[in-house]
């Protein structure tokens, strides 16, 4: 350790070469007029050795146990199992039952797989994605999926850095850079400490002591910070406010969409534990196509190979109990009842709250489903006319209405153009439940994309025109020439739970109080919060619960659900289940480009949007 701490000191005092440049133009100087081709070429990475981690030999041992351990003996302990749900969440469950030797059966409403991830074409042929997906190195179930499936190799690793863009100096980006060789948590460290642009020397050093315990007592610590919003804890522990504006927007935003004074502080230690642990932790690679055909696809396959079964277009009217409370059976719209031994719900919390039999009603288990509601997100696709200055990265916008975005004309091999830019950006956050003063789900995509044309005029000042048509970019100058030719505005209503503070606590356990009966999903309780890696953890853990019982075990403990819960539950008045009513992704949770059908939708099953904030 003091030869570890001798080299950080002897890397900081030594001069910053130009090879770790704190802050950097990433793009092209200049495109002429004559020609529009990018002068930037991708480039990927080899894949960072992700597999020497604690957590990732956990999982894999996990992932291991469902072929072994958890492995029926004999046909009779198979299992049919009815999975209501065909985001990631379901399709992990389903994976790792038929690793199992079970029989799943996914039942997915829509007519496309994946969720929060599903993607579709337009019209043109272009892919529409519900959302700007990033894989990184912390992800052990998700690594572990990719290596179980034999499909790393669609995976473009980039370069081990995170790049931001500069409010005081627009069109230009500054860096925190990851040296190759130096170990976590060393090179987090070291990264934070060579940027000298965002935070003075001072102002690192009077982040980094609230940080120690996190590292020094690990998830007790990080669990008990769930009441504390990122902006609390950072006033309680000291920290300089100008980390809030510098580091902790951009982070909050990309992780859950969610403003600082509103995000809970778990979810940003969670995040920090792991970057500060694990050495390519943060390492980021972007999937190089759309997710239904490069990562929903090969899920399903292995499915269907191993005898399961993913049917579309089969949404479910009503879980249907017996005089006991179990299930009996799922009655489909279809009128179609579907029996089986067990039965997974994998569905969004905003669905499964309107699906909750009312015979289990009044159990505080399913009330504190109540305390959890996804948060409004809006994805957005814009292709321009030219090549845009770009970075074959992830960029943090440090915008008040942009969380992060890429130029997928560069960093995706689908997508790939050498002529024109096609940036897929996440616009964030979007109601007063995120910290937005505005509520953007309710407001019309021309509005949506004027904002963000004003937004891109401030990221690439010399780049894009001045364009009559978005009146935000009014005041662009004549050397302006990118103009929009075509965009997608992707509403996701209720996308990942809310993670403001206090409401850790009220994730349920995989397991339930009904037999046979099993919840998965990102907001289910496990430690990887909402998110890609959530939803394959979740779904992992809900095949283990089904698994285990099978193999006569006792079931896993059912998570204590807190005080304030049991004691309302008694005085709750059941009613007949609310249900989904309508069709399509935003009746069933998911994201899409509103029609006026859809958007008559929402307006009435989820009005609180359309409230002026």
């Amino acid at each position: 350790m003091k030869a570890s701490l001798l080299a950080l000191v002897a890397l900081l005092v030594a001069p910053v070469t130009e090879a770790f440049a704190p802050h950097t133009r990433l793009a092209p100087k200049s495109l002429t007029r004559s020609s529009t081709a990018s002068t930037l070429v991708m480039k990927d990475y080899p894949k960072p050795n992700l597999e020497d981690t604690e957590n990732y030999r956990n999982y894999e041992a996990l992932s291991t146990s469902f072929r072994t351990t958890l492995r029926i003996a004999s046909e009779t302990e198979k299992k049919k199992v009815a999975i209501i749900g065909g985001g990631l969440s379901g399709l992990a469950c389903a994976k790792y039952l038929v690793d199992a030797g079970h029989e799943p059966v996914i039942y997915e409403a829509r007519d496309v797989l994946g969720g929060k991830v599903s993607a579709w074409q337009d019209e043109d042929g272009d892919w529409i994605e519900t959302g700007l997906h990033i894989f990184f190195g912390a992800y052990p179930n998700m690594m572990n999926l990719f290596a179980e499936l034999g499909i790393h190799d669609r995976l473009q690793w980039k370069i081990h850095q995170m790049i931001f863009a500069m409010q005081e100096l627009p069109g230009e980006f500054t860096t925190f850079d990851f040296i190759p060789g130096i170990p976590a948590p060393f090179n987090f460290g070291l990264a934070i400490l060579m940027n000298q642009k965002m935070l003075t020397f001072a102002e690192k050093l009077q982040t980094a002591p609230p940080l120690i315990p996190m590292l020094i007592e690990g998830q007790p610590f990080i669990d008990a910070q769930d009441e504390l919003s990122v902006t609390q804890f950072m006033r309680k522990y000291g920290m300089p406010e100008r980390i809030n504006e510098e580091v902790f927007i951009a982070m909050a935003k990309a992780l859950d969409f969610i403003d600082p004074d509103k995000l809970s502080m778990t979810v940003v230690l969670t995040a920090m534990n792991r970057f500060l642990n694990e050495s390519n932790g943060l390492q980021m690679a972007f999937l190089d196509g759309n997710q239904s055909d490069r990562l929903c696809a090969p899920m399903k396959e292995h499915i269907e190979k191993l005898g399961g079964q993913v049917i579309t277009n089969s949404p479910i009217a009503e879980i249907v109990t017996k005089e006991d409370g179990t299930v009996d059976h799922l009655l489909m719209r279809s009128g179609e009842k579907v029996v089986a031994d067990e039965y997974v719900s994998a569905v969004p919390v905003d669905i499964a709250k309107r699906m909750i039999p009312q015979k289990w009603q009044q159990m505080p288990y399913f009330r504190q489903f109540d305390e959890l509601e996804g948060i409004p997100v809006i994805n957005l696709h814009m292709w321009f006319d030219r090549k845009l200055k770009a970075v074959d990265h992830l960029c943090f916008s440090r915008s008040p209405l942009l969380s992060v975005y890429a130029d997928m004309s560069v960093t995706c091999k689908e997508y790939y153009d050498p002529e024109k830019s096609m940036l897929e950006l996440v616009f964030a956050p979007c109601s007063p439940l995120a910290g937005g003063n505005v509520n953007w789900i309710g407001k019309s995509d021309e509005e949506i994309i004027d904002a963000t044309m004003g937004e891109l005029a401030r990221l690439f000042p010399t780049e894009i025109a001045n364009d009559e048509t978005w009146p935000a970019t009014a005041q662009q100058g004549p050397n302006g020439q990118a103009k929009l030719e075509k965009y997608a505005v992707v509403k996701v209503p209720r996308s990942v739970y809310a993670a403001i503070p206090g409401r850790n606590k009220y994730r349920p356990s995989q397991t339930t109080p009904i037999p046979h009966f099993t919840m998965a999903g990102d907001w289910t309780c496990q430690k990887y919060l909402g998110s890609m890696e959530g939803a394959v953890f979740g779904g992992k853990l809900a095949a283990e619960v089904i698994a285990n019982r099978a193999k006569g075990n006792p079931d896993k403990e059912i998570k204590q659900v807190q005080p304030d819960v049991v004691s309302k539950a008694k005085d709750y008045t059941p009613r007949k289940p609310f249900g989904v009513k309508g069709e399509g992704a935003i009746a069933f949770g998911g994201g899409a480009t509103l029609t006026k059908q859809s958007e008559d939708l929402l307006r009435e099953v989820d009005p609180s949007q359309f409230v002026k904030a």
